[in-house]
């Protein structure tokens, strides 16, 4: 049976607070690129883009500023999960060269995912520096990653999953654990 941790007011407040710590420690918008990691931190990737836009009306456009980086080739776990298919890149007009690029995903577990788009990141460009935004953080890390900007820390068993419900994809704005 799946528990409600978030609902959709829960998950629009995280994602502001994570606009706000973005911008501050970025001292503005110059030189930022979000990069969501597909697929719903693709979407989450876009909304910090225009709450971005929002609250710094300077800033770039959401094509300057915001993109998605596809990791399947990367991960380390393809002969287990062979059927994934690969999502398109797309990154910002500017590039990445270097900016200080925000990696965006939807849940930091293992950090093998992590780990694999800082080697896709790798064959893209150089940054000048990349930090990790996550609406999610629920520990188990398997390699030394850490999260920079995290909406909740929801501590989880390994027998635990958390599920993330976003409106554009699922139709429901939720995020629940099941286990």
């Amino acid at each position: 049976m799946a528990r409600t941790v978030l609902q959709q007011a829960d998950i629009a407040r995280a994602l502001t607070r994570i606009s706000h710590e973005i911008l501050e420690s970025n001292r503005g918008a110059d030189e930022l690129v979000l990069l969501g990691i597909p697929t719903r931190g693709a979407v989450l990737a876009e909304r910090i883009g225009a709450e971005i836009g929002r609250i710094e009306p300077s800033a770039a456009s959401a094509a300057d500023l915001v993109g998605s980086l596809d990791i399947t080739m990367y991960r380390d776990d393809l002969a287990k999960h062979p059927t994934r298919t690969p999502a398109p890149t797309q990154v910002p007009r500017r590039g990445i060269d270097g900016a200080t690029v925000v990696l965006v995903d939807d849940v930091l577990y293992s950090g093998r995912t992590i780990r694999a788009a800082l080697d896709a990141l790798n064959d893209l460009g150089r940054p000048r520096a990349v930090r990790l935004a996550v609406l999610v953080d629920r520990g188990h890390r398997e390699l030394p990653i850490r999260a920079d900007f995290v909406g909740k820390n929801l501590p989880t068993s390994r027998d635990e999953r958390i599920n993330v419900h976003l409106t554009e994809i699922d139709g429901a704005e939720e995020v629940t654990i099941e286990g």
